[in-house]
């Protein structure tokens, strides 16, 4: 609504019209600060993990990889916000987004006082297309990563420490797996996104434990190593007993 709309608004005494004017008046003395929204979309792809990154436009960054974002628009709520920078960008409307932090140092942006809120996802890469390519937008190893524009190095960094954090809180990495996998595999998610090299037989205890494991009987196949058993995650059984899942700690 504009300041002009008042004088035609269906108001029914003079105090509801004064009330209005009086809080636009104290909107309009607040400072203006633009809200903008950047997408960290984490990919596991031939067992490393990834991040999906374009091309700045802006000339002052020029050559420098960024982050997936935009401003928010005024009517925009910011989740929405986040969701079309995704769309808009990628063309991937089947992704889901976690808000995870908002970044306010006063001299982050080259264009003044700019406060931008970061959302986060991981993904399997074999199972969403990029519709859309423009600016360069692909898939960079993660460890490749050394100069960004803007603070994205530190956006980038804070939700992947984010994201290990969750890992070990919740099996949200079961996802990127097949259906049936074997602990190899298994495994070697963990120490991808984790970053570390995990004991065989103590990492196999830890899962076991929890009881969220179902053998199928069946063995890999076609693989240049001795055929694991094949496993699924009983995701019924994990939603009727997730206090069971108090965490994993390697």
């Amino acid at each position: 609504m504009l300041r002009d709309d008042l004088d035609i608004m269906p108001l029914h005494t003079d105090s509801e019209r004064t009330l209005i004017k009086d809080v636009y008046k104290l909107v309009e003395s607040y400072p203006r600060v633009p809200i903008t929204v950047d997408c960290v979309i984490f990919g596991f792809d031939n067992n490393e993990l990834k991040v999906l990154l374009i091309r700045s436009d802006i000339e002052m960054y020029k050559g420098k990889w960024s982050l997936l974002g935009d401003f928010a628009h005024d009517d925009e709520e910011l989740d929405d916000a986040a969701y079309r920078v995704l769309r808009e960008r990628t063309g991937m409307d089947d992704v889901y987004l976690e808000q995870v932090k908002t970044f306010s140092k006063p001299n982050r942006h080259p264009g003044g006082r700019v406060l931008t809120v970061a959302y986060c996802s991981l993904l399997n890469t074999e199972h969403h297309d990029l519709k859309i390519l423009a600016n360069e937008l692909h898939w960079h190893s993660v460890k490749k990563i050394c100069d960004m524009a803007f603070d994205h190095k530190e956006i980038m960094d804070t939700c992947y420490a984010w994201l290990q954090k969750r890992m070990l809180e919740h099996p949200l990495g079961l996802n990127l797996l097949p259906e049936k996998f074997s602990l190899r595999e298994l495994q070697n998610l963990y120490e991808v996104i984790l970053d570390i090299k995990l004991d065989r037989r103590n990492f196999r205890k830890k899962f076991f434990s929890m009881d969220f494991l179902i053998d199928t009987g069946e063995y890999e196949d076609d693989v240049p190593h001795r055929p694991g058993r094949l496993y699924r995650f009983d995701y019924d059984k994990y939603q009727q007993n997730k206090r069971r899942w108090t965490g994993i700690e390697f």
